[in-house]
């Protein structure tokens, strides 16, 4: 099936998906934050911390649902296909700032002042959490689930969208249950120390996720190549056209979550006209098209050898060649 065909359906479900966890989020850091107030919890103040970023981020991923599939322009002639990556490394920051960086103040804040035990506020506060362990577990449920229906881990997770999504939800479940355990033990030995560990492994567990989430979306923003199977099908079809002596140059970059470039470099047999020249050039884009779905820009530099490199060529030697 192709991609570009799919790709509304697949965003629409996406946006329900993103959708779901905002609203997830939203409730749940108003809980956490009332609890954490109400029992001075530091570990709960910094999952409130986590849902807030959380929400922010995900207004953010909606924001690159809806602007990286505007059409291609005079100022963008590639599209807007980028737009989807760079949302994704604001969510990235957004996770880290507002995540990580407070559950760090929390914890050290614990640490350095003492705890104050009012342990109904406590149960209150790990109601709260037991609340949003389900919240959070059926938000990753759906997301999942969505991965799974996208082709699974190696497909699914290509859209950083929704690979935030399912960070941002495994993350916050994980969140949850260090949280209920510092605040648990807290309780029961009376040492705030736990429960500001528990705080200190939030923020460092949120630095971690934005971290790994933010180098993705570096690396397509750079200008990522192609996947090497789409790529390594580019190269062997080209590479079998009869009128390709040797493909000496194939570059690849994503400009999109399911668009391409291609351009490749490639000399051809002897003895061509520029009429000649003009339709195999036509025909080999439009192979190239049909072969590999996102490659929706495809350019192809016909280079000239010398007559002496010529003359040891794969088209002069009888042979087939390719790079």
């Amino acid at each position: 099936m192709n991609r570009t065909k799919e790709a509304p359906n697949t965003d629409r479900r996406t946006r329900v998906t993103v959708l779901v966890a905002l609203t997830a989020n939203l409730v749940i850091a108003v809980a956490k934050a009332v609890g954490g107030i109400f029992a001075h919890s530091p570990a709960l103040l910094s999952e409130a911390a986590h849902s807030v970023a959380d929400s922010l981020n995900e207004v953010f991923l909606l924001a690159a649902l809806r602007r990286s599939r505007r059409p291609a322009d005079a100022r963008h002639p590639f599209g807007y296909g980028k737009e989807r990556f760079f949302w994704s490394l604001l969510a990235a920051v957004g996770i880290f700032v507002m995540g990580g960086c407070f559950s760090f103040f929390q914890g050290f804040e614990a640490l350095r002042g003492g705890g104050e035990e009012q342990f109904s506020g406590y149960v209150v506060g790990m109601i709260v959490l037991g609340v949003a362990f389900v919240a959070e577990g059926l938000s990753l449920v759906r997301a999942l689930r969505q991965v799974r229906r996208q082709g699974g881990l190696a497909s699914g997770m290509r859209d950083p969208a929704l690979r935030t999504v399912v960070a941002e939800d495994a993350t916050a479940v994980l969140g949850v249950t260090l949280a209920f355990a510092g605040m648990a033990l807290h309780m029961v030995t009376g040492q705030v120390v736990w429960e500001a560990s528990a705080s200190l492994a939030i923020g460092a567990l949120l630095v971690y996720v934005a971290y790994r989430l933010g180098r993705e979306a570096r690396d397509q923003l750079i200008g990522e190549a192609a996947d090497p199977e789409a790529d390594a099908r580019i190269r062997a079809l080209l590479a079998a056209q009869p009128e390709i002596d040797s493909v000496e140059a194939l570059f690849t970059m994503k400009t999109g979550l399911d668009t391409a470039l291609v351009a490749a470099r490639v000399d051809l047999v002897p003895g061509l006209d520029s009429e000649q020249v003009e339709e195999v050039a036509v025909r080999i884009k439009r192979a190239v098209g049909d072969e590999v779905d996102e490659a929706d820009q495809i350019f192809l530099d016909v280079t000239e050898r010398s007559a002496q490199e010529a003359y040891g060529s794969p088209a002069a030697t009888g042979e087939r060649g390719g790079a």
